[in-house]
């Protein structure tokens, strides 16, 4: 006790630091599913691809079918996904982080079978599958 005393500093460092790196692990993130997994469910059907990613992204190459709204307008656009809502909605960015914020809004405007593609288009060409221009 003593040592934490007179070292209060060094202690409330490290216990940040500590905080910080496991703020990653513990923010909320919506669900998500391998490029095998997803994979699979567009082979079973009944599965619509949206990625949101900016429009010359998506120009550069996407998954086969993918419907393209970027993220920003997402929230206005929203609407041209209706017909998707008894559908697994898989959300695909460059990466994941955006993804992630798309699920969370699908959800919250009432999609409850929407996931993101874990590691976005990165995972999906480094696993060998095949894009689209």
């Amino acid at each position: 006790m003593k040592f934490i005393l007179d070292n209060i500093f060094i202690v409330a460092i490290a216990v940040v630091s500590g905080g910080a790196l496991l703020w990653p692990a513990l923010a909320p993130k919506g669900r998500r599913a391998t490029a095998l997994q997803v994979t699979q469910l567009i082979n079973r059907g009944k599965t619509t691809i949206l990625d949101v990613r900016g429009a010359d992204e998506f120009a550069a190459g996407h998954v086969r079918d993918a419907k393209n709204i970027p993220l920003a307008d997402l929230s206005n656009r929203i609407g041209e996904l209706e017909k998707s809502k008894g559908r697994t909605l898989v959300v695909v960015c460059q990466s994941g982080a955006r993804s992630d914020k798309a699920v969370r809004q699908l959800k919250a405007a009432g999609f409850e079978d929407a996931l993101s593609l874990d590691g976005g288009m990165t995972a999906w060409t480094a696993a060998g599958l095949p894009t689209t221009k």
